[in-house]
């Protein structure tokens, strides 16, 4: 063997029939069994329903009788060697394959084929079981496992297996430099919060924070002295625990003689820095300075810096007076997606609700993946087809609609901007076409946009640049020659409202748009001014209206999405929001910014579920799920459920343990 035989991006490691990727197109699980809540005799295969086809159903039921086989036991219940009875079959019973493989024989009928289609999708290769590998590398083993069994095993798992690994003198002597080496990479990889992840994991599934830390742990492997390290937000959905893990590796990197710069919000590495520097006072056009660089003695006391004053509790977000009492709930049964221990979760209505835990807890699987999943199918019968749990029930009745607001782009196009977004530009645009100037050229309210032929200048598309594509090296993005950049025709540009053009109004922001609108005193400046309220509320004050969507952070982004929300009109049915962690990237005062306006949803009797690290929020909560009570296959438990005063309490949380000292204050 070489190094390639266990590299499955090698085509002398790879395995011959996926071609390392692990997945062919063959028979999908999902599809053949959707509803993982029934059993064998409840149907739960799909293919084997209706009057021909169920004598497949009967006939396995009766030969299997004779092997103790469970056909009333729900599907997801099933043990590794009961599933593959019911696939495999045995000696005098057929499965599910031999079903298939009947169909796949007879292929001249035309139903076989539509079968085939209906059930076909991407599945675990055949032939190396997913592993990516060729059967050959699976025939060298270090300390009784295969490099196979060893990336399926979560890294602390593996860091123990190495600290415990015992080999002879002749090995010892061959590995001893790389023993080093890889326990080393999994040490780091461990302190930075991530043991709870298989090294097979796909990066794709991977989150911005985990990727960054993955990204820290290699710098951190290749044991430099003397460097400049430079991270950006690095506690991203990390656990106040996890956070200490976090700073005691980055004092590590200091100790070794390495600087240290990170840009962050998080309270506890800012308290852990020897120095830091402010920039504000505030964002847009009112930042931009030098507000303060010391230790935290100075910044403590500092009279201009609003982080010091956060920090030092002068100024603080408060703990609500009283806790919101709830009647209505929404209830999942039986979650077992992942590394959910099949466990029951009472979800309040119209009040908020954080959903915590430690990274790799299992809160997004819980919350994204089945929570929104099911709610989405019974608002819109939309979503997908699986189910990972046993039941949904409470007051769906009383849910009319479900938002899950992420950090994704506002818009797909470049020309996607906030007010747009908002709607807010209808009314701009409608209010240039008003003017005496557009009336005698015959514009209309389109002749505004920079989406559609007419107004917008058709050398750039409305784009306002020239983007030049570089075969084998990045675009070019260069100034449109006939616009300046300015994105509509000259004509268009001559209209003026309040000796303003289209452009100059999209270039304020929108805390000197409220001020220029506001000061005038018509219905449609009253309509602009009411949606662009919405985007201060929520901190973003100092956005550009025009600016594109392209430019935003993942959280101004999803505070866009929240103003939209903001500015419709209340209907009868309450609305559930979700939110993933949306203080990623919030100094302490947009975090104040954020609650108040999660505070107005609610109070038009809309109900918020967030999974949040942050415990300013999780304090502000009326209802508090924490999942644990570690990550990975340690997780998935529901490890409390009630008001952050009876959370602390609970002696198995790690929330509980961090949540104290904020309950206090």
């Amino acid at each position: 063997p070489t190094i390639h035989t266990f590299n499955f991006n090698s085509p002398v490691g790879a395995c011959p029939s996926c071609e390392g990727y692990g997945k062919i197109i063959g028979i999908d699980p999902d599809l053949v069994v959707p509803n993982k809540n029934l059993s064998v005799y409840e149907d739960a295969v799909a293919c084997w329903k209706g009057e021909k086809l169920s004598d497949w159903k009967r006939a396995f039921v009766l030969n299997v009788a004779k092997l103790d086989f469970p056909i009333h036991k729900p599907y997801y219940k099933l043990s590794a060697a009961e599933k593959q009875l019911l696939w495999k079959g045995a000696r005098n019973v057929q499965g599910i394959d031999a079903f298939f493989e009947m169909l796949d024989s007879d292929k001249h009928k035309i139903q076989n084929r539509v079968m085939l289609a209906r059930y076909r999708g991407k599945t675990l290769c055949t032939t190396c079981q997913g592993t990516r590998l060729k059967p050959e590398a699976s025939y060298v083993k270090v300390g009784n496992k295969t490099v196979s069994e060893m990336v399926d095993l979560p890294l602390w798992d593996i860091q123990v297996f190495f600290e415990q690994l015992v080999l002879d003198e002749f090995d010892e002597k061959i590995a001893k430099r790389i023993l080093i080496e890889i326990r080393s990479r999994l040490k780091f990889l461990c302190e930075v919060g991530l043991g709870y992840l298989t090294l097979n994991r796909l990066s794709s599934s991977l989150s911005g924070g985990e990727s960054q830390r993955i990204n820290l742990a290699t710098s951190l492997g290749s044991s430099l002295v003397g460097s400049l390290y430079i991270l950006d937000e690095p506690s991203i959905g990390l656990h106040s625990r996890d956070t200490e893990r976090l700073i005691s590796v980055l004092k590590g990197l200091k100790s070794l003689g390495n600087t240290v710069l990170v840009v962050e919000h998080d309270e506890d590495i800012m308290l852990a820095a020897d120095t830091i520097i402010d920039i504000g006072p505030h964002a847009g056009r009112l930042g931009g300075e030098l507000v303060f660089q010391g230790n935290h003695a100075a910044i403590f006391v500092s009279e201009t810096s609003l982080t010091g004053k956060y920090l030092s509790k002068r100024m603080e977000i408060a703990i609500p007076a009283t806790r919101r009492a709830w009647k209505h709930s929404v209830s999942i049964k039986g979650a077992y997606l992942h590394n959910l221990k099949n466990i029951d979760v009472e979800f309040p209505l119209s009040v908020l609700t954080a959903i915590t835990g430690v990274s790799g807890s299992g809160k997004s699987s819980l919350v994204r993946d089945i929570v929104y999943q099911a709610l989405l199918n019974h608002v819109s019968d939309s979503g997908k087809n699986t189910k990972d749990f046993v039941e949904i029930s409470g007051s769906l009745d009383r849910i009319g609609h479900v938002e899950f607001v992420d950090q994704n782009p506002i818009g797909r196009s470049s020309r996607s901007n906030p007010v747009t977004y908002i709607k807010a530009y209808d009314e701009i645009r409608k209010l240039f076409s008003d003017q005496q100037a557009a009336i005698i050229n015959g514009f209309k309210p389109a002749h505004f946009s920079f989406n559609v032929e007419g107004g917008r200048c058709e050398e750039c598309q409305g784009d306002g640049e020239i983007k030049i594509e570089m075969q084998f090296m990045a675009d070019v993005h260069l100034l449109c020659e006939s616009c300046g950049g300015k994105r509509f025709k000259d004509e268009v540009l001559e209209v003026l409202y309040q000796g303003k053009s289209i452009f100059d109004v999209l270039e304020l922001t929108v805390d000197e748009s409220i001020t220029f609108f506001g000061n005038q005193k018509g219905n449609t400046e009253q309509k602009i001014v009411n949606k662009l309220n919405t985007l201060a509320d929520v901190g973003l004050g100092y956005v550009k209206l025009g600016q594109s969507s392209s430019t935003l952070s993942g959280g101004e982004s999803q505070r866009i999405k929240l103003a939209s929300f903001l500015t419709k009109e209340r209907s009868d049915l309450s609305t559930v929001f979700i939110f993933d962690e949306p203080t990623t990237g919030l100094h302490f005062h947009d975090i104040n910014k954020l609650l108040a306006a999660f505070q107005a949803l609610i109070n038009r009797g809309n109900s918020i579920f967030v999974i949040e690290h942050n415990l300013d929020v999780v304090k502000c909560a009326d209802w508090v799920i924490d999942l644990g009570p570690e990550g990975g296959q340690a997780g998935g438990n529901l490890v409390f459920a009630g008001t952050p005063e009876d959370l602390i309490k609970c002696p198995s949380s790690y929330t509980a343990h961090y949540l104290k000292d904020k309950l206090k204050s």
